[in-house]
């Protein structure tokens, strides 16, 4: 099957998408902010970049695209139907770095949470946000 848009028009979707700074995060950094909570970005030194790092909790958050980390079940990821081996095989090994991530930063003692982008639209996003800050600060 071929691509629906020329080279240069896909080309310029693909430039867009961003591993830093998504709409996503985002809301997730303004929100933990507003709370009082205070955080470093994408920190190299621990396995995995985790996307925000709350030192003072010992706690790191992941906030995943549905597509780009294949969330099963989820009505955002759906499986591109050119070039399908390619597409499964990054995905899979997208997958495959998160959970090593997860395991590693877990053997050090950190605790790690999973934000998926479908868990921060309109309808859930608050939800998600309130039971986020219930388990970093479960006390108060």
């Amino acid at each position: 099957m071929t691509d629906v848009h020329s080279k240069e028009t896909r080309s310029f979707n693909m430039s867009r998408i961003r591993n830093k700074d998504t709409k996503p995060e985002m809301l997730v950094r303004r929100f933990l902010f507003s709370q009082g909570f205070r955080y470093r970005l994408h920190d190299k030194k621990l396995p995995g970049k985790p996307d925000i790092v709350l030192s003072k909790y010992k706690t790191v958050i992941f906030i995943h695209g549905c597509f780009w980390h294949g969330h099963e079940g989820c009505r955002y990821f759906v499986v591109p139907k050119t070039r399908t081996d390619w597409w499964l095989n990054k995905i899979g090994t997208n997958i495959a770095n998160d959970k090593k991530a997860l395991i590693s930063l877990e053997s050090l003692g950190w605790h790690v949470f999973e934000i998926w982008e479908c868990d921060l639209k309109k309808s859930k996003a608050e939800q998600t946000l309130a039971h986020l800050t219930n388990k970093i600060r479960p006390s108060i």
